[in-house]
């Protein structure tokens, strides 16, 4: 490549993935031209790109994929966005106001239920079940004490129900809220709003649970303060009153009813000010700090399963991969051949243990969103193009036609992309504020 002048060019196209390992390829093309903001007629052409004319032979874009284990470098800037996101409804920013850090907030923990005794570290500090005082980084922590009697159906289904049990959670809670409040369900909505941004996380045993950051707001949302009655105690309350409720009825397999609850440790403390204090509150900065590292992780950080779907079960014989994720994902395998779970896609999921819900959600009105968080990015990395090429247009009409021409770097790519520093702009920064 160097004899025919493009390692130069090579190097500024790779650039620009900002350290993306398995970025997506297209083929097509791109055409800017002027237009008069007076007369609406389009004129010059501003800039014309075709992907046949780039070093790579093809336009390369990053693949924006929130696992670690499949691209360090776009996980980190989705870490990025959800730790601004979870942020800037704790304290503002972002635009949202900054008076949200004075509403009543908590962090909760929601956990599964049991599905059989497993291996573990007691709080205590007494030994495991097992009579063997564990390394947090032992392996066996999470596998089942007898995998023949752990409930393995009933796990793999309890991760493809989670999702559903936490929509039906959050219809409780503002149940319970507006019972404390005195107000019914209707009227409660004159009154204030429950706000919330939450997280899936992965227990070593394969079961989902949930963080949250949970808010009382006034009837507008963030953009309004909360009614006087509201406070963080009625909120933990209220969480505690709504997750020992909350149940979703699953299916009746082979005579056996499942129904699906939370499991009994409920976590809920007050969020407080952004200021650290000895360790001893739980602050703003760490929580969302918290959340935003768990939104990078999936099944296969906790449990060593796998980060990408199955196509045969017979690659589970092949894979290396612990025996309680291999009998997780094996469940979830025959569930899915079953007519009466098709609609769970239990096959699709086999690799997420049943589980398909999205790992980071919020409610509309908690703060903003991931999709405002990249408009501004790419905002602000257009501005940097325009500036760079000392062009300033009022407007611009675009054509663009791109094909879809497959994934990954060559190894030569590959090989010159691990050198470089990202370009100015593409690991996410613009998004600090």
């Amino acid at each position: 490549m160097a004899a025919h002048g493009t390692l130069p060019g090579i190097l500024c196209q790779l650039s620009t993935l900002g350290g993306c390992t398995h970025p997506i390829r297209l083929d097509g093309h791109r055409t800017e031209y002027d237009v008069d903001t007076t007369t609406g007629e389009v004129g010059a052409v501003l800039r014309h790109l075709d992907s046949t004319d780039l070093p790579a032979g093809q336009l390369l874009v990053r693949c924006n994929n929130r696992r670690t284990t499949r691209c360090p470098a776009c996980a980190e800037v989705y870490r990025r966005d959800t730790f601004h996101l979870i942020t800037a409804g704790l304290r503002g920013g972002k635009g949202t106001p900054e008076h949200v850090a004075t509403h009543p907030r908590v962090f909760a923990t929601f956990t599964a239920p049991s599905f059989g005794p497993v291996h573990n570290r007691p709080s205590s500090g007494r030994t495991c079940r097992c009579g063997v005082q564990h390394d947090q980084e032992d392996d066996v922590l999470g596998t089942p004490l007898d995998p023949d009697t752990y409930d393995y159906e009933a796990a793999v289904l309890w991760n493809a129900h989670a999702g559903a049990l936490w929509r039906r959670f959050s219809v409780y809670l503002r149940r319970e809220v507006a019972k404390r409040a005195g107000l019914s369900q209707r009227r409660f909505r004159d009154h204030a709003r429950v706000s919330f941004a939450k997280v899936a996380e992965y227990q070593k045993r394969g079961a989902v649970h949930f963080h949250a950051v949970i808010r009382i707001d006034g009837p507008g949302g963030g953009d309004t303060p909360p009614p006087p009655w509201a406070t963080a105690e009625l909120l933990t309350d209220a969480i505690r009153a709504a997750a020992r409720k909350v149940r979703v009825e699953g299916p009746t397999l082979d005579g056996r009813a499942h129904t699906f609850t939370f499991g009994r440790q409920l976590d809920v403390r007050t969020i407080r000010s952004a200021d650290f204090n000895d360790g001893q509150e739980l602050t703003e900065r760490a929580v969302a700090a918290y959340i935003a590292k768990y939104a990078t992780k999936g099944a296969e950080t906790a449990t060593g399963t796998l980060d990408r779907p199955l196509k045969f079960a017979a690659e589970l014989a092949q894979l290396d991969i612990s025996d309680h994720a291999r009998r997780l994902i094996r469940t979830a395998w025959t569930l899915g051949a079953r007519k009466d779970l098709e609609h769970l896609r239990l096959r699709a999921w086999a690799h997420m243990l049943g589980f398909r819900g999205h790992f980071s959600t919020k409610s509309r009105r908690y703060s903003t969103t991931l999709g405002a968080l990249r408009d501004a990015r790419a905002e602000w990395r257009r501005a940097q193009a325009t500036a760079a090429n000392d062009r300033a247009t009022d407007t611009t009409y675009v054509l663009a036609h791109w094909v879809f021409a497959g994934t990954g770097l060559s190894p030569t790519e590959a090989w010159l992309s691990a050198s470089l520093e990202p370009a100015p702009g593409t690991e996410g920064e613009p998004t600090n504020g």
